[in-house]
């Protein structure tokens, strides 16, 4: 079996994008995947987006039915980004722990513990009608929630070298489909008791007017929690002093610590070398611009044409939401991994990366032309071009884990290894929804730049993060 491993976060954008192993290219006849396991592992991703996105349609409108913006709607952005950040802060803190000890327990109990912990958080979510009720919903989301490390781990367990790339094309769309059920779920089923009035009756659904898109994510949540108690096997490995593993970047072998034993898990100060740092730098700012992308759509789309925005309602913003990950799922299983064999990775990178300079160089022109026509056509048309281009960046997030996976020093040490990336990429997403949505408030409030300074800050990260890459190596080997 190879140590590769998939990308992601929480929240909510795809990262699961099918890794090419160079190993591969000399296979003629691919090992059968386990169908039935690898069923399971895709329904568990499933749930992952269904439940973090299935919020960004209606979170905005939702800060500004409590009674904490005063009737402002300029101060909604400022709230709105703090719970969104709050599951990533919270995450950061915990996700190591989770990760480096499924490495010595197994994978399964730190899944059950966080698909559980997810369904409840779920739950409360709901039920929720203060700022301080969702905060704590989503910290408990995020501090008991390994499960992206973990299935990670898991991926690289189940595959090898020659089905990896078929692997994870099936696990991108079932992470692409969960991106377009959850906005959907969110955006039309928040507030039944006024879209079906004849079956959700009674003071409850208009109490608690976004319980319903939260139970059923809930739900989801709890049928993965079953399915993965009966019938998911471990993947951990049992030590094996025999199989020995050698990565190498750029046709050089990484040198790690002669501490480093093969196959036992490893510590963390072997992880700190520049073979492992660069490309989990590399991740962190790519999560930047990927978690700035995700807070700032949903508020550019709810917010009023006259302060910035387009005045969509949660159900226009979770059809268009949702056609991103249908459409991110059929394009990054078709032509990732040709990209990759003819350019390969760090070219396809810096070309995802270079796409969020007019991701966010769209939103201020589309809004001109909202103020000066209203929404017509060629408005519609901008948002479906910024919605390929977001699809052409996410592809980046499969070249940065091809990186990341040749730099594991061992098979046991996956979760070490996948901890420490999605511990960094949770701190810079936990400040990154919080700064995008306040810099978008505060470029309103204060009409800098017309309004539109935010975009300029991040086009500057942007430019920052395709220097950073050019540290990167030209190609990536993994030889087991």
């Amino acid at each position: 079996m190879s140590s590769s491993a998939a990308p992601s976060d929480g929240t909510n954008a795809n990262e699961l994008t099918p890794l090419l192993d160079a190993g591969q290219q000399g296979q003629k006849k691919p090992t059968p995947l386990p169908k039935f396991q690898t069923s399971i592992l895709m329904l568990a991703l499933l749930i992952e987006p269904i439940a973090s996105q299935s919020i960004y349609p209606y979170i905005n409108q939702l800060v500004s039915e409590l009674d904490i913006i005063g009737g402002d709607e300029r101060k909604v952005g400022y709230y709105a980004g703090v719970i969104e950040s709050l599951f990533f802060a919270s995450q950061a803190l915990t996700v190591l722990y989770w990760s480096r000890t499924s490495d010595h327990i197994g994978r399964k109990p730190v899944l059950l513990v966080g698909t559980f912990c997810l369904s409840l958080s779920m739950l409360c979510f709901g039920l929720s009608r203060s700022l301080w009720g969702l905060a704590l919903s989503r910290c408990i989301t995020g501090a008991l929630n390994g499960n992206i490390g973990v299935m990670k781990s898991m991926i690289g367990e189940l595959a090898d070298s020659t089905n990896m790339a078929q692997c994870f094309a099936l696990l991108t769309l079932a992470w692409s489909l969960g991106n377009a059920v959850g906005p959907v779920i969110g955006g039309t089923l928040e507030h039944p008791d006024k879209r079906f009035p004849n079956v959700f009756r009674g003071e409850f659904w208009s109490q608690f007017p976004y319980f319903l898109p939260s139970a059923v994510a809930a739900a989801f949540a709890m049928i993965c929690f079953l399915t993965i108690l009966f019938f998911l096997n471990e993947t951990l490995p049992r030590k094996s002093t025999q199989e020995k593993s050698t990565f190498a970047l750029n046709g050089e072998a990484l040198d790690f610590p002669e501490n480093v034993v093969e196959d036992s898990p490893v510590s963390m100060r072997s992880l700190f070398v520049p073979s492992v740092l660069i490309p989990i730098l590399n991740y962190d700012c790519l999560a930047i611009l990927e978690i700035a992308t995700w807070a700032l759509q949903p508020l550019f789309y709810s917010t009023p044409i006259e302060l910035g925005g387009l005045g969509f309602d949660p159900a226009t913003i979770g059809l268009w939401m949702g056609a991103f990950g249908l459409l991110n799922g059929v394009v990054q299983t078709i032509i990732f991994a040709p990209l990759i064999h003819k350019y390969g990775p760090k070219t396809i990178f810096q070309f995802g990366v270079t796409c969020s300079i007019p991701i966010f160089s769209l939103p201020p022109i589309t809004n001109m032309i909202a103020r000066q026509y209203g929404i017509n056509w060629l408005v519609y048309f901008l948002l479906t071009f910024s919605l390929i281009l977001t699809v052409l960046m996410d592809m980046a997030f499969g070249c940065i884990m091809m990186y990341i996976t040749a730099a594991a020093p061992n098979k046991r040490s996956l979760g070490a290894t996948n901890g420490l990336s999605q511990t960094t990429a949770s701190i810079v997403r936990a400040i990154g929804p919080a700064a995008s949505t306040s810099m978008f408030a505060y470029s309103i409030q204060h009409k800098l730049m017309g309004g539109y300074a935010v975009y300029v800050v991040l086009v500057i990260v942007t430019v920052f993060s395709l220097m950073l890459s050019t540290k990167l190596p030209e190609s990536v080997e993994k030889k087991v």
